[in-house]
């Protein structure tokens, strides 16, 4: 059967890179399908239900900034709030926010049945037709054809899943529901290059079997703030979460299970995400440790059903569960579903360009878990970025591509395509070089105006950004140009044990020391405070963080604004895609070999290929430049 309609981007899977996707070209007015096999579980919170974290709240920021609905849906959703990092420098801040995953998923199937252009089918892909190189349509389970100009692929951990208990086996994409079957070999059969990864999960306990007095509360933040730029609530109300410690104990009795576990007995072949190891891979790469750190989480507003962060196992379900009740608080605990490991198939992201679009077949677009990436927020940004640039390749226009210097998002897609992946991708603050440009607090200056540019961002977001701009500068100004005397600063510079003016400053000089903050200024000059309330409501502690931050690392940020700047000197000199690199004999042999294999398309991204030494790129510039 053939379907009447032919769409212009068609969307595969409904995770977090495939709502993003959608959302994206219905937005950009694209006549657009999102395919499922599930529509009951729409963006499941299939691991932990949170949001953001290190690195990862910057990115939910900038999807929003961008004209993305994580931040949104996470708003609505969220339970409890953190600022992590907030001892260390504000490009260290890093957002999250423990979620209702259930409203989280009703939430994304509300605002997705709602949007203009976009249409919803419950179905499972198994093909994606391609004609003279170049993608037509799909193909379903249920025999449909449906024609599409573009396709954008996110199947997450569903490509040939397998999930893993012990010795105990079967095909799943998640546990409860079936793999995705055909599609992964089809695309083998037509040249991509497939592999598998690894991931894993815990015990969900039953809340009411915990004994909380044995635990350490976590609450969230006294004042907690929240992710998206737009008008959505901030939180009232807020769940704890709690800490606990696993003991020797309870690592004699993981051990137990070793025989019988699928990593060790070599049944798994892919890699497991290194940043969140399981906790049996824990135990033996950390032998020397006598506890390891677990959060416990709760999974909802009205649910009983608690996460237990840092316990991903998949031993036997006997060792899972008397290695948990050998934890402090867990003696007599029950659990909703066991821990289990579940290996899949995906694609090698140096076979993308930087749009996401495959370099084998033109109009295919890849995001998510397909890339090689693990986390919610690393999947939605490329969804992002996957439906952006489908849509605007329909339209017959240049894709929209974020660089290093502009979003952790340009980051992560740099580091895909160009490096590849053999383990589940994470993002770090650590990974991003320009890190003190990409601040959570500046994701929308930075990033709302180039997204409004192509038409995703909206007119009345772009007003907002605008809007939050003056007040800042307004403020800045202030406090750069206002004078304080010794009389109205001592007494406060003596109760922060920071030395007394001896003469008059600029306010600007006080907040220049560590120990005085915006608040402390405010304080001294009631002028100031009354210019700080003048600011609308709804942007006043968004221009009152920006502002504090603009003024007291100044010095860095012009600095590394200047290195970065330099950089991009060298970064977008074009390289031919036909480029004979064999022809160099300057070059070394390896990186003739890397550079002919990746095809990298500028200067920037050959420079960060393993084997291209900066003698090489030396040896490229010259002979372009010459050219």
């Amino acid at each position: 059967m053939k379907l009447e309609t032919c769409y212009d981007v068609v969307v595969v899977g409904a995770g977090h890179a495939g709502a993003e996707a959608a959302m994206a070209a219905a937005n950009l007015g694209m006549q657009t399908l999102l395919i499922t096999q599930n529509l009951d579980a729409i963006c499941q919170m299939s691991c932990n239900p949170a949001m953001g974290g290190v690195a990862k709240g910057q990115i939910v920021r900038e999807i929003d900034a961008l004209g993305g609905f994580s931040g949104i849906i996470t708003d609505q959703s969220m339970i409890q709030f953190r600022m992590l990092n907030r001892s260390k420098g504000p490009a260290m801040w890093s957002p999250r926010a423990q979620c209702d995953k259930f409203r989280f998923s009703f939430n994304w199937r509300h605002l997705l049945e709602n949007t203009p252009n976009l249409s919803l089918w419950q179905d499972e892909v198994i093909a994606v037709d391609v004609v003279q190189g170049r993608v037509s349509g799909v193909r379903t389970r249920m025999g449909i054809e449906i024609e599409a100009q573009a396709v954008v692929l996110t199947n997450g951990t569903f490509l040939n899943g397998q999930i893993y208990i012990g010795t105990q086996t079967w095909d799943g994409g998640r546990i409860g529901e079936r793999p995705a079957v055909g599609l992964s070999d089809q695309l083998l059969e037509m040249g991509f290059e497939v592999e598998r990864l690894k991931t894993g999960t815990p015990v969900r306990i039953d809340g009411r079997t915990i004994d909380f007095t044995q635990l350490e509360p976590q609450p969230g933040d006294e004042n907690p703030s929240k992710f998206s730029f737009s008008d959505t609530l901030s939180l009232q109300e807020q769940r704890p979460c709690f800490l606990a410690y696993t003991n020797l104990v309870t690592h004699e009795i993981l051990k137990t299970g070793f025989d019988r576990s699928p990593l060790y007995t070599g049944r798994i072949q892919g890699h497991g995400p290194r940043y969140c190891p399981s906790i049996e891979d824990k135990i033996v790469r950390f032998a020397s440790k006598e506890r390891h750190q677990l959060f416990v989480e709760p999974e909802g507003w009205n649910s009983q059903s608690f996460y237990l962060n840092g316990f991903s196992s998949s031993l036997p379900l006997e060792v899972q569960l008397d290695a948990l009740h050998s934890i402090k608080g867990f003696e007599n605990a029950r659990i909703f579903k066991p821990g289990y490991a579940i290996e899949y198939d995906y694609f090698p992201p140096t076979q993308l360009n930087y749009s996401l679009e495959t370099k084998k077949v033109e109009n295919l677009y890849f995001a998510g878990q397909i890339n090689g990436t693990t986390g919610y927020e690393e999947a939605a940004c490329q969804g992002l970025m996957a439906g952006i640039n489908a849509s605007l390749k329909v339209k017959g226009k240049d894709p929209f591509v974020l660089n290093r210097t502009q979003a952790y998002i340009g980051v992560l897609i740099d580091d895909l395509v160009t490096k590849g992946v053999d383990e589940p991708y994470r993002m770090f603050t650590s990974r991003a070089e320009y890190r003190i440009l990409l601040r959570q607090d500046n994701a929308d200056s930075r990033l709302t105006p180039l997204s409004h540019s192509i038409g995703l961002a909206s007119d009345s977001r772009m007003r907002r950004v605008e809007e939050k701009e003056r007040e800042v500068a307004r403020v800045s100004s202030f406090i750069e140009e206002t004078p304080v005397l010794p009389s109205a600063a001592n007494a406060l510079l003596e109760q922060k044990q920071t030395p007394a003016l001896q003469q008059k400053v600029k306010l600007l000089n006080l907040l220049l020391r560590p120990e005085i903050t915006l608040e402390d200024l405010q304080s001294i000059d009631p002028e100031l405070e009354k210019l700080i309330v003048s600011v609308p409501a709804a942007i006043r502690s968004e221009v009152a963080e920006e502002s504090e931050i603009l003024l007291k690392y100044q010095r860095y940020i012009e600095k590394e604004r200047d290195v970065a700047s330099k950089i991009l000197k060298f970064e977008d000199i074009a390289l031919p895609s036909d480029f004979d690199y064999f022809s160099l004999q300057a070059l070394s042999y390896e990186a003739r070999e890397k550079l002919t294999k990746m095809k990298p398309a500028t200067i920037g991204q050959a420079s960060r290929i393993s084997g291209v030494s900066p003698a090489d790129v030396s040896v490229l510039i010259i002979y372009l430049t010459r050219q």
